[in-house]
C-alpha cells in the first residue's frame, strides 16, 4: 500500500532517517514506535505528501484512499457534531452536503431558470452517493460517535462547544467514516476514555484496511497490531509481532549485538597489538600493510543505542491516620442533571481506589469533591489526621510559571535540594540533557504534564487523588511511574484509562453507575474486577 524506499530526511543538522525502507501491505496492522523527535510524525506527514524525502521514493498505488488522524485539529464551528463527523469523512461526506445543497436548490423559486441543470447534477450525485452506501452514512456516523462516547443530544448540539478534547474525537470520527484503504493514526487514544478505547479496539480488529499507528498505549498496541515498525537511529527496523514481543525481541538483538561488539572490539586491539609491534620490522612489514588494509575493510560494529531510563528512588511520606477520607450523604447535581445523591465512603489508609465509570458518571467530580475543588451540594468530606494531599488534575498544570525552565522551576519547588538530585528527578520524568533548560511555556501538554507529576512526587503527599495521571505519557515515563507507585507507602484513590496503570496500582475498584445511584465496590485489583464483573469497563461487555 504504502512504501519508503531508501529515503533520507534531514532538518538542519538533525538527521532523521539514512537510506530507510519500509512497507505497509494491504490489511495489514503496524505500530509506530521510536523515541520522541526519531520521525514518526514526519513518516505519516511524508505518506499523505505534506514533505518530501531528501533522497529515496515514497510509492503508493494510484486512487488509493488514505485517513490521517493527527494531535492538531482545525478549526470546528457552525455546524452540528454530526454534520462535523460527515462532512470530512471523503468523498461520500462531500456528496452527502452536495445533496443538502441541491435539495435546497430545488425549492428554491428563486433558481427556477436553474431547475434542469439542477436536477441533472441530482441525479448524478445521488446515483454516485448511492453506490457508495450513502443513504447509510448517517446511522454509521452516529454508530461512531456512539462508541466514542457521544450522547445523543451532544451529536445534534453544536460542534463549536465542544472543549478540544471532545473535538478531537470528532476529528477521529471523521477519519474512521471516510474508512479509507490505509488510516495513518497519531495517538488515537490520547483524548478518550476506557469505554472508547475499548470500543476503537474493536472497531480497529475489524477494519478490513491497512493501519499504521503511534499509541503510548501498550495494551492497545498489544491487541491490535501484528508488527512493529521502530525507527532508531535513522532506520526502520521490523519486528512480526505486537508490542510485547517487540520488547523481548529487541532486548535479545541488543545483547547479541554487544556480544558481537565485544568480541569485534576484542579481534581489532589483537590486530592492532601485532601492528604496533612489528610496523619497524622489515621482514614483517608486509604482513602489516596486509592487515591494516583488512582492518580498513572491515565494517565495524557499534553499539546498541539504549533507551535511558532514570530510576528514581521516591522519598517516604509521613504515616497519616487510619481514616484518610470520610464522605458522607453527598450530594451534587448540575443543573437538572444528578450525579450523587446520599453517596457515603469512607477511604482507609493504604487503600489504592481506582475509580471507573461511564462518561457523566461523576469520577472527576468524586475528586475534586475529596480533594476540595469542588464542594458538595450537601454532605460532608472529612480528612483524616495527619494528612498531606497530593492533587493531580489537568488544572495543575496551571500552577507551573511559564518563564522559568524546567530546572529553575524545580529549584524554585525546592530549594534546599541540590542540582544533582533536581537533575535527577527531571532524568525521571524524560527531562534530559538540554530539556530541563526548556522554557515551560514552549512545553508540549505530555511534557507540562510529567514536570507537575515529579514535582508533586518529589517529597510525596501520604494522600495522592489523581485524575488521569497518564494522559500524554509516554510508555518509558508510564512504566516509571507505576514502578515507583507500586513501591508507596501512602494513599490512593485515581482515575485512569490506562489499563496497565490500573493493574498495576488498584487495591480496590469502585465503579460508579451515575444519576444519582448507589456505586458498586469490588474489593481486589483491577484484574479481580474485570473477572467478577465480565467487563473491562462500565457499558463494555464481552
Amino acid at each position: 500500500m504504502i512504501s519508503f524506499s531508501n529515503i533520507n530526511k534531514q532538518y538542519g543538522k538533525q538527521i532523521l532517517f539514512v537510506d530507510a525502507s519500509f512497507q505497509l501491505n494491504p490489511g495489514e496492522k503496524v505500530g509506530l514506535v521510536g523515541p520522541n523527535g526519531a520521525g514518526k510524525t514526519t513518516l505519516f506527514r511524508m505518506a499523505m505528501g505534506e514533505e518530501t524525502a531528501d533522497d529515496g521514493d515514497v510509492s503508493i498505488p494510484r486512487k488509493t484512499t488514505i485517513g490521517y488522524f493527527r494531535q492538531d485539529v482545525e478549526e470546528m464551528k457552525g455546524r452540528s457534531v454530526l454534520d462535523e463527523a460527515i462532512a470530512g469523512s471523503g468523498r461520500v461526506g462531500e456528496l452527502h452536503h452536495e445533496l443538502e445543497d441541491l435539495q435546497k436548490a430545488l425549492e428554491d423559486p428563486a433558481r427556477a431558470a436553474e431547475m434542469d441543470r439542477v436536477l441533472e447534477r441530482f441525479g448524478e450525485v445521488q446515483e454516485e452517493y448511492e453506490h457508495l452506501g450513502g443513504y447509510t452514512l448517517e446511522a454509521q456516523a452516529r454508530e461512531v460517535l456512539h462508541g466514542l462516547g457521544f450522547p445523543d443530544e451532544q451529536i445534534d448540539g453544536d460542534v463549536g462547544a465542544l472543549s478540544g478534547g471532545w473535538k478531537m474525537r470528532v476529528a477521529l470520527a471523521r477519519v474512521l467514516l471516510g474508512r479509507p484503504d490505509v488510516l495513518l493514526m497519531d495517538e488515537p487514544t490520547n483524548h478518550l476514555d476506557l469505554e472508547s478505547i475499548i470500543w476503537l479496539e474493536q472497531f480497529l480488529k475489524s477494519y478490513p484496511g491497512a493501519l499504521l499507528m503511534t499509541s503510548h498505549d501498550r495494551e492497545f498496541l498489544n491487541r491490535i497490531v501484528s508488527r512493529i515498525a521502530e525507527i532508531d537511529a535513522g532506520e526502520i527496523v521490523a519486528y512480526s509481532g505486537n508490542y510485547d514481543f517487540y520488547e523481548r525481541e529487541r532486548a535479545i538483538r541488543e545483547t547479541n549485538q554487544q556480544a558481537a561488539f565485544a568480541r569485534q572490539q576484542a579481534m581489532l586491539a589483537k590486530e592492532q597489538r601485532f601492528i604496533d609491534r612489528f610496523r619497524t620490522h622489515a621482514a614483517k612489514a608486509a604482513q602489516v600493510q596486509s592487515r591494516i588494509k583488512a582492518l580498513d575493510k572491515i565494517e565495524k560494529i557499534e553499539l546498541p543505542k539504549r533507551r535511558v531510563v532514570v530510576k528514581f528512588e521516591f522519598r517516604s511520606p509521613a504515616r497519616s491516620g487510619d481514616q484518610v477520607a470520610v464522605l458522607e450523604g453527598l450530594r451534587k447535581s448540575y443543573g437538572k442533571r444528578v450525579v450523587y445523591d446520599g453517596f457515603n465512603m469512607t477511604i482507609r489508609r493504604g487503600e489504592r481506589w481506582a475509580v471507573m465509570g461511564r462518561n457523566g458518571a461523576g469520577k472527576t467530580t468524586l475528586l475534586k469533591m475529596i480533594a476540595g475543588a469542588a464542594a458538595p451540594d450537601s454532605g460532608t468530606v472529612r480528612l483524616g489526621a495527619s494528612l498531606t494531599m497530593g492533587y493531580f488534575a489537568q488544572q495543575s498544570l496551571d500552577v507551573l510559571d511559564a518563564d522559568l525552565t524546567v530546572i529553575e522551576q524545580l529549584q524554585r519547588d525546592f530549594p534546599h535540594d541540590g542540582l544533582g538530585s533536581l537533575r535527577s528527578l527531571a532524568g525521571a520524568f524524560q527531562f534530559s540533557g538540554e530539556d530541563v533548560d526548556k522554557k515551560i511555556r514552549a512545553l508540549s501538554g505530555g511534557e507540562k504534564s510529567r514536570l507537575a507529576m515529579a514535582r508533586m512526587l518529589y517529597n510525596p503527599p501520604n494522600f495522592l487523588v489523581l485524575d488521569e495521571p497518564t494522559n500524554h505519557l509516554d510508555l518509558a515515563t508510564k512504566e516509571m511511574l507505576v514502578e515507583a507507585l507500586k513501591n508507596f507507602e501512602g494513599t490512593m484513590i485515581f482515575v485512569s484509562h490506562d489499563r496497565m496503570f490500573l493493574r498495576g496500582l488498584g487495591s480496590k475498584v469502585l465503579e460508579l453507575a451515575g444519576a444519582g445511584e448507589a456505586p458498586e465496590v469490588y474489593p481486589g485489583s483491577y484484574g479481580e474486577y474485570v473477572e467478577r464483573s465480565g467487563h473491562e469497563a462500565p457499558g463494555v461487555y464481552a
